[in-house]
């Protein structure tokens, strides 16, 4: 790491801690945005997830290339280029909201996730190597408290703006006319576009001020590529098997955590709760990110290593994804919030623990880290899959469909399960560099 003064580390942190705070509002407006739009274009479960899609699987596409650029203009200039495409996406929601499209409002998300990709690229291993990398976590667990502070705002602000009176209009829509029922959803479309345009307004001036922003340069720690002989032994990144776990286990986990996030509003809904009680789940589960994220701050390194952080995450992932499974009603609900606790030391920790020793090799790394975003994409869509499928195959056997879906939306969390499991693998051995050593040897 490139050594800089305390006082340049605090004014990079809180700039970079602003950044996170922007991931955390626009990527949590999902949580929102998925009941809101099942209901103006009339989706099932497995299309309403398909917000998270378009908003993940932007990292995959556009990770390297991220890494490239910004190998190619530094730091500072790629994050104004990222806030600039992400004012762009939300401007895109305007012609999405005339047209009542949700192929259009899936485009829009999707060029947001353009630009977060670029931001995540370069806020992440920057925050992580700004500083010693065993305090990564603690660095990594402050911008968690942004991003999630950030995500119960936007889920307040927005889920009063896109969700009050969802379940009158759902009332009305069962008995409207063809006519009556577009006028209905034409104008819940239209609610969007004055929080988007604000939105795009304010991600634009942000980042033109971030050009000017006072970041240190920094570099990771170069690694030992010789053997004893002098020979090159450290050539390319397939010589770290413990990075390519870390990249699975980032995967697993972003899935995970956007289930736990994106789908409590529609699960609270599906056990009969109202949306105007449904809107503050999301918020539930921040808050408990944000609680952890706070004893990170204070326990770690000094009184809890990041390894070990991770390993009792893991394990209350699996403790209280069973949880979810064996209860029902309100009770069940504050255990999907609670996966926040489980969740929130999750990625802090992943990320030093992966990028440990790679040496140069590191914005490669950081490039194929952020790319396992993609399991935000990936793993939500078949939780909703999982619930279409469960809540036919119940009606067929003569439940009532409200039963049926409630019952297949609690039953359908086991995919949470062995998710977990593979986080818990990379925190007891998979991270250990010195463990896949001996494999080789």
């Amino acid at each position: 790491m490139t050594q800089t003064s305390k006082s340049s580390n605090v004014v990079a942190i809180a700039i970079i801690a602003g950044l996170f705070a922007i991931f955390g509002f626009v990527t949590w407006i999902n949580g929102t945005l998925i009941p809101f739009m099942k209901t103006i274009n009339e989706l099932t479960e497995a299309q309403s997830y398909l917000v998270a899609s378009a908003s993940y699987i932007s990292f995959v596409v556009m990770a390297l290339p991220a890494s490239y650029l910004l190998n190619k203009i530094g730091y500072r200039r790629g994050m104004s280029v990222g806030l600039i495409i992400m004012a762009i996406g939300a401007l895109v929601f305007i012609p999405a909201a005339e047209a009542r499209t949700y192929g259009v409002f899936l485009l829009a998300i999707f060029i947001q996730g353009l630009g977060m990709t670029i931001l995540q690229t370069a806020a992440n291993p920057y925050i992580t190597i700004l500083g010693p990398i065993e305090s990564g976590a603690k660095r990594i667990a402050i911008m968690g408290i942004s991003n999630k502070g950030a995500g119960i705002i936007a889920n307040i602000v927005f889920g009063s703006i896109l969700l009050s009176g969802i379940d009158d209009v759902k009332d009305k829509l069962a008995t409207a006319s063809v006519e009556e029922k577009e006028g209905m959803l034409n104008a819940m479309a239209d609610s969007v576009v004055a929080p988007y345009v604000v939105m795009a307004i304010v991600l634009l001036v942000f980042g033109l001020l971030i050009r000017k922003a006072p970041l240190p340069h920094v570099e990771a720690d170069p690694i030992d590529e010789t053997d004893k002989e002098g020979a090159v032994t450290k050539t390319n990144i397939f010589q770290f098997p413990h990075l390519w776990l870390g990249v699975l286990t980032l995967f697993v986990y972003v899935g995970a955590e956007v289930i736990a996030g994106d789908s409590i509003i529609a699960y609270g809904l599906s056990l009969g709760f109202p949306a105007d009680e449904a809107k503050f789940f999301t918020p539930f589960t921040l808050a408990a990110m944000i609680t952890m994220y706070a004893l990170g701050v204070f326990l770690i390194p000094k009184y809890l290593k990041q390894d070990t952080a991770l390993k009792i995450s893991a394990a209350l992932g699996i403790i209280f994804s069973v949880c979810i499974l064996v209860t029902t009603g309100f009770t069940s609900v504050l255990f999907v919030a609670a996966l926040g606790i489980a969740n929130a030391l999750v990625w802090p920790a992943v990320w030093p623990l992966t990028l440990e020793g790679l040496g140069k090799f590191t914005k490669t790394a950081s490039a194929l880290l952020v790319m396992a975003i993609a399991g935000g994409a990936i793993i939500p869509p078949l939780y909703g899959r999982l619930v279409d499928g469960g809540t036919h195959e119940l009606v067929a056997r003569g439940m009532s469909e409200t039963e049926a879906l409630a019952s297949a939306s609690t039953s359908s969390y086991w995919i949470l399960i062995p998710c977990y499991a593979i986080i818990l693998f990379f925190a007891l051995w998979g991270h250990n560099m010195k463990s896949w050593t001996k494999i080789k040897n």
